[in-house]
C-alpha cells in the first residue's frame, strides 16, 4: 500500500497548535501595559482561548512553555502563575531598560501509521530526525504533520531596544522595521515577517482590534505580505489588535514519489496602538 504522509488526521491534530483566522477561538495574551517607565517595575499577562479577543469565556491558554527574555537577551523567570477556569495570569519582573520578549513557541511532530489492522500513534518525542526508527517495519499508511507555532509579545521598558528581534530561522518570526512598542493610531507601520529565516513573501495577515463583544463588525483587516516578506498597516483607532499570519494548510505529495512531511506554521502577537 503507497504510504502518504498527510491525511485528515494529521492536518486535524495541527488545528490544535496552528491559529487560523477563520478559527471561532483564537489564542491571546494581554499585557497589562506595553510600554513602562522605572527601574523595578512588573507587567502582569492574561492569556486565554477565546471567542471575543481579550475576553474570558472559553479555555485558558497553557502556560508549560512561557517562557521571557531580558534585553540583554538573559532569560528571565515566568513568576506567580495560576490557571483557572477561563484564563492564566502569570507576572515579569522587569529590571532593565529595554524591550523585553515574552513568548510560547510549540514545535510538534504528531502523526500515526497502521500496522497489523491496527492505527497507532507516533510516540511522545518524536521528531524529524529520529521519524525513520520511530516506524516500525510494515507499517503503512504512514501520516505525519510538523507545526511550529509562535504566541508571543513585547513590553517595553524606558526606551525600545532591538536585540531581541534577531530571528533564530525557525517558524514564522517578526522583524520590526517599526518598533511593536511604537505604534500610534492614524500612522502606518511596517512589519517583516520571516519563515525559517528567509524573507515570508505571500503570507495572509490577520489583524483583528480587540472590543469584538461590544460591537457588531468584526473590524478585521487581511493583509499579505510581499516578496520582501514585509507588510503595511494603518491603525484606525486606538486600543489592542491581535495580530496572525499563518502559512497556507498543506497539500498531499507528488504521485509517485514519498512526499515530504506536512508543515504548518503559525505566528500570533498582541499589538497596543496609542492615541496620537
Amino acid at each position: 500500500m503507497k504510504k502518504r504522509f498527510l491525511g485528515f488526521a494529521a492536518v486535524a491534530a495541527l488545528s490544535v497548535l496552528a491559529v487560523s483566522p477563520a478559527s471561532a477561538h483564537r489564542q491571546w495574551m494581554m499585557p497589562s501595559s506595553t510600554v513602562l517607565s522605572g527601574d523595578d517595575v512588573w507587567v502582569t499577562v492574561d492569556a486565554a482561548v477565546s471567542n471575543d479577543l481579550f475576553y474570558f469565556e472559553h479555555q485558558p491558554l497553557r502556560l508549560d512553555g512561557m517562557k521571557a527574555w531580558a534585553p540583554d537577551g538573559t532569560e528571565v523567570p515566568i513568576e506567580n502563575k495560576a490557571t483557572g477556569r477561563y484564563r492564566s495570569t502569570f507576572d515579569v519582573h522587569l529590571t532593565q531598560q529595554g524591550t523585553y520578549r515574552i513568548a510560547s513557541i510549540a514545535d510538534a511532530l504528531m502523526g500515526s501509521y497502521d500496522l497489523n489492522g491496527k492505527t497507532e500513534r507516533l510516540p511522545r518525542g518524536t521528531t524529524a530526525a529520529n521519524l525513520a526508527e520511530r516506524i516500525p517495519a510494515g507499517a503503512t499508511n504512514v501520516k505525519t504533520a510538523e507545526a511550529n507555532n509562535r504566541n508571543e509579545l513585547f513590553v517595553t521598558v524606558g526606551e525600545p531596544t532591538t536585540t531581541l528581534f534577531k530571528p533564530t530561522g525557525k517558524g514564522i518570526e517578526l522583524v520590526p522595521v517599526t518598533h511593536p512598542n511604537d505604534l500610534v493610531a492614524g500612522e502606518a507601520a511596517t512589519f517583516q515577517f520571516l519563515l525559517d529565516g528567509k524573507p515570508a513573501a505571500d503570507l495572509p495577515v490577520t489583524i483583528i482590534p480587540g472590543g469584538i463583544r461590544y460591537r457588531d463588525q468584526l473590524g478585521q483587516m487581511d493583509l499579505k505580505t510581499g516578496a520582501d516578506g514585509k507588510v503595511e498597516v494603518t491603525w484606525p483607532e486606538p486600543g489592542l489588535y491581535w495580530v496572525n499570519v499563518t502559512t497556507p494548510q498543506p497539500g498531499g505529495g507528488e504521485e509517485g514519489a514519498p512526499p515530504p512531511i506536512a508543515r504548518r506554521a503559525s505566528y500570533v502577537t498582541t499589538l497596543e496602538v496609542l492615541a496620537p
